[in-house]
């Protein structure tokens, strides 16, 4: 099945050997690698970089994800990774990573990341600069208009009878 969610791919990357296991698949680990490639982007767009992190002696700490591993992928396979920023504050970004086969199109894993944006110095949640602030509304006015990912807000557990 083809699936488009009508985002730009911020990340691609093909899936490399020792990234299977012995299913003869992608590890779930190596699925998590490849949206933290796409967080590293994602956050760069925005400024959010490593040039970010040594001026302003502040970076990003993931404090919550919730990953659904939807198909299968291999050695081999190329994945494209696209990025929805869902909400934001002054101290949090709550953003959906969508993984898709690069060539196939169908939507393999997604990821729902919320991060805090941390002052290294004093290891403390804090506001993100006004400069930072204004690119993730930008972002945001963008995406808002945007249907939320299905697979947002869920939650895990067992449906008993």
């Amino acid at each position: 099945m083809i699936e488009s969610d009508g985002l730009p791919e911020i990340w691609r990357e093909t899936v490399r050997p020792e990234w299977c296991d012995y299913n003869n698949h992608l590890n779930m680990s190596f699925y998590v690698l490849i949206f933290d490639h796409a967080t590293d982007v994602f956050h760069a767009n925005l400024g959010l970089d490593k040039t970010y992190r040594v001026k302003a002696n502040c970076s990003t700490f993931a404090v919550e994800t919730h990953t659904n591993y939807l198909a299968e992928m291999h050695d081999g396979d190329e994945v494209s990774v696209t990025t929805q920023l869902l909400d934001f504050d002054q101290k949090r970004l709550h953003y959906f990573h969508r993984m898709y086969h690069a060539e196939k199109r169908f939507l393999a894993a997604t990821t729902e990341v919320m991060t805090v944006h941390v002052d290294l110095g004093e290891r403390k949640v804090t506001p993100m600069a006004e400069d930072i602030l204004a690119k993730v509304e930008a972002l945001f006015q963008d995406h808002r208009s945007l249907p939320p990912p299905d697979l947002a807000g869920r939650h895990m557990g067992i449906v008993r009878k």
